[in-house]
């Protein structure tokens, strides 16, 4: 299998679960280096109180051909994220690929109320968490990064740009959330520009993370009875599809058509040709928008 990472070095922040984890395993198919970090070690559980690991998602990197590494990191927290940095110039001297996929607001966010009715405290921890992770990330990690041309920085949401800006997204918390990381991602790209560097905004579709799945009742080998409690689940995908998308961006000799742009997994498999794990083409996005959104009946033929 060919590796066209190979040599190269990433950070996938937030990689302990979701597409977290499948972003460090399909880089590391690629033949990257990943440096995966999370708060969830074998040692402890982070607030999200799941058994997922970042041990665990180092391994599949290196399962999957790459070399993993887990390095436990609250993203929060400035010195930490430096002493990451710090040790990934020392072992490596370059920083090819930084995902800013840092998340860990799904237990606070409160859906479908008004912000007269949302806990603060809850609401700007799910913003600290969202934004100020990846802008603290991205601080430290980024003049490595630029340090060679052809660096790129994937910001990982929930929405293209097109998409969050013609929908409320569920609570001004959340909203705002999902919003900014796409900012994020555009106002990057002009700063790296001269550096010969890439930023990109990028979002899955329906993901089937293990939450989701636990959510359904259903397991990856099953997940298609989850249609039963809601026929659009049909739609949805594996982490690794969009893991996949961030693996052929990062070997695009001509990434740099993408800086500044918002895109989601299903429009970059028909640009790179690359499927999810039952080789389909899931186009989450414009399905929710053609179907789901305009009240039309569950129905993904044409979608995937």
């Amino acid at each position: 299998m060919t590796q066209p990472l190979a040599g190269k070095i990433a950070i996938v922040a937030g990689a302990t679960r979701g597409a977290g984890r499948q972003i460090a395993v399909q880089l590391g198919a690629a033949g990257a280096t990943v440096y995966a970090t999370g708060r969830s070690t074998r040692a402890g559980r982070s607030e999200m109180d799941r058994p997922e690991t970042i041990e665990e998602t180092a391994e599949l990197v290196t399962e999957a051909g790459g070399t993993g590494i887990a390095v436990q990191v609250d993203h929060l927290v400035p010195e930490q994220v430096r002493d990451l940095v710090a040790r990934i110039d020392a072992e490596q001297g370059r920083l090819d690929v930084l995902v800013n996929d840092i998340w860990g607001g799904d237990p606070l966010v409160t859906w479908e109320k008004p912000v007269w009715e949302q806990p603060l405290d809850a609401g700007f921890r799910t913003l600290r968490l969202a934004i100020d992770t990846h802008i603290i990330t991205s601080h430290f990690a980024l003049p490595l990064l630029i340090s060679k041309p052809g660096g790129l920085v994937v910001e990982m949401g929930d929405g293209t740009k097109a998409y969050n800006d013609d929908n409320y997204r569920l609570s001004l918390f959340y909203d705002l959330a999902k919003v900014s990381v796409n900012r994020l991602a555009f106002s990057q790209a002009h700063e790296l520009k001269p550096h010969g560097c890439t930023a990109v905004a990028l979002t899955p579709g329906w993901i089937r993370s293990e939450a989701m799945l636990e959510h359904f009742g259903v397991t990856e080998d099953n997940w298609r009875d989850g249609a039963a409690t809601d026929p659009n689940f049909l739609i949805s995908e594996t982490p690794a599809f969009v893991g996949r998308a961030v693996a052929a961006l990062a070997a695009d000799e001509d990434k740099a058509r993408w800086n500044g742009q918002s895109v989601d997994a299903g429009t970059l498999s028909k640009v790179y040709g690359f499927t999810d794990l039952d080789g389909s083409q899931p186009e989450g996005f414009r399905y929710i928008t053609e179907v789901v959104d305009a009240g039309k009946p569950a129905d993904v033929t044409g979608y995937r």
